[in-house]
């Protein structure tokens, strides 16, 4: 089960993790982290970039370590990791490799009530995603191996993970569309029959109970 972090948002592990590096003041940690693509790897609100400093810094995780100015700019302040933050930075790291967490996407939601549609539909949208998630595929995996030449791949294992992920899911879509051509998908005729006569099949009715899934009412 995952710990209550003091701050737990991912943007705060990536700027403890920009800090665990070289003290930076926010603008530059913003760049660092904009450079390696971290927005690639979770889900990032720049605006709130700032607020999530100041609570590193309220909590003990970042200090300020000096303070700057050019000319007329506003005065900057260089923040550095503290020990409690190195601490808490090499902790985290350590669950969010060891423990695995439910998650949600948002394709599993749509999945769990693609009865709703019909099956014809169904198909033309996962027919429509797979066309995506293979020009993604490609993008990607073109992107890789450019870097690959310049970055060590301890520094793209990441990029990797997301690539497997979205090939592991492109294998299953193709699956699943190939299930639904040949009729061979559990509940695909009683799912028909529903969309194309307005009733729900007692089979239907039956595996949606042991699915855990809701029908939609006449």
């Amino acid at each position: 089960m995952a710990k209550q972090r003091k701050v737990g948002n991912l943007l705060a592990l990536a700027l403890l993790s920009a800090a665990f590096q070289r003290p930076m003041h926010p603008y530059e940690m913003a760049s660092v982290l904009r450079a390696r693509g971290k927005d690639q790897d979770m889900t990032i609100k720049w605006g709130s970039l700032y607020t999530v400093v100041r609570n590193l810094v309220k909590h003990g995780l970042l200090e300020a370590a000096l303070s700057t100015r050019q000319g007329g700019r506003p005065e900057r302040t260089v923040y550095e990791i503290t020990a409690a933050g190195r601490a808490e930075l090499e902790d985290w790291i350590r669950e969010l490799v060891a423990v695995p967490e439910a998650e949600h996407p948002h394709f599993a939601a749509g999945l769990s009530e693609l009865q709703v549609l019909s099956p014809q539909e169904a198909t033309q949208l996962l027919e429509l995603r797979l066309l995506r998630l293979n020009a993604e595929i490609a993008a990607d995996r073109a992107r890789l191996d450019v870097d690959a030449t310049e970055v060590p791949r301890l520094f793209l294992i990441e990029s990797e993970y997301q690539l497997a992920l979205r090939e592991a899911e492109a294998a299953w879509v193709a699956s699943l569309l190939r299930e639904l051509a040949d009729g061979s998908l559990p509940g695909v005729a009683e799912w028909q029959s529903f969309h194309r006569t307005g009733r729900i099949p007692p089979e239907l009715l039956e595996l949606a109970e042991l699915g855990g899934a809701e029908i939609p009412a006449e």
